[in-house]
């Protein structure tokens, strides 16, 4: 499946930020909810949903209702797709460089 180039800056300006960047290492244990989610930050439920909203649009995370719940969990296939197009870059000429 080919992935267009507007697919990619959703996926990177959703990891772009650190916050989101930490959702998804949360949800590397497993699928939470929102409330479970915004505990470790010193932010409101509801911008910690809009974080949630720009993931579930890159599509790195999806969401299931559970009764009046929402549970996040990390869409594998997108994190696989984006490993795989970074991984491109490991073995590169530059990436081989000793630093200085």
């Amino acid at each position: 499946m080919e992935v267009t180039a507007q697919a990619q800056t959703d996926v990177f300006r959703a990891i772009a930020d650190p916050t989101r960047r930490a959702l998804l290492d949360l949800l590397r244990t497993g699928d939470r909810t929102v409330n479970e989610l915004a505990e470790p930050f010193d932010m409101s439920r509801p911008a910690i949903s809009q974080h949630l909203r720009l993931l579930l649009e890159a599509r790195l995370v999806a969401v299931r209702k559970e009764g009046r719940q929402r549970r996040y969990r990390l869409n594998g296939t997108a994190i696989a797709r984006v490993a795989r197009w970074a991984g491109k870059f490991e073995d590169t000429p530059a990436s081989k460089k000793k630093k200085r």
